[in-house]
């Protein structure tokens, strides 16, 4: 399988990675995880439980995006290695917007973001060059 088939599936896993602070700052916070209204306690989550809730949320916003354009790229024969490259560094700044997120390492985070999705667009894009 291509690199950059596999790149989908671990973003897919990494949107996962922040949940794990969500749920020890929800039992921390809270004392119990409320099955029934998970969302509405997750709301209500401060600190590093809030700043993991969002960056979750937000991957997972970012994964259709990035698939698609993973996606694009192969159905118009994108050479394999522009096609890898492209997708790593995807993962790349995926991971280090987690991090900063988690961190709380502002502006950093939106920088990161920014140059994450600007892979995507170049994903997008690359069937024209």
């Amino acid at each position: 399988m291509d690199i950059s088939i596999w790149c989908v599936i671990v973003v897919f896993v990494l949107m996962y990675a922040p949940r794990l602070p969500v749920l020890k700052d929800t039992l921390r916070q809270e004392g119990h995880i409320d099955l029934g209204h998970p969302r509405i306690q997750q709301a209500r989550l401060e600190g590093m439980g809030a700043r993991a809730q969002a960056a979750h949320l937000n991957t997972v916003e970012a994964f259709a995006p990035f698939a698609a354009a993973v996606w694009v790229a192969h159905h118009y024969g994108v050479n394999a290695g522009t096609r890898d490259l492209l997708a790593v560094a995807f993962v790349a700044a995926r991971t280090f917007f987690i991090l900063a997120y988690l961190a709380d390492l502002n502006p950093w985070r939106t920088v990161i973001w920014i140059v994450g999705h600007l892979f995507i667009a170049l994903l997008f894009l690359s069937p024209l060059f």
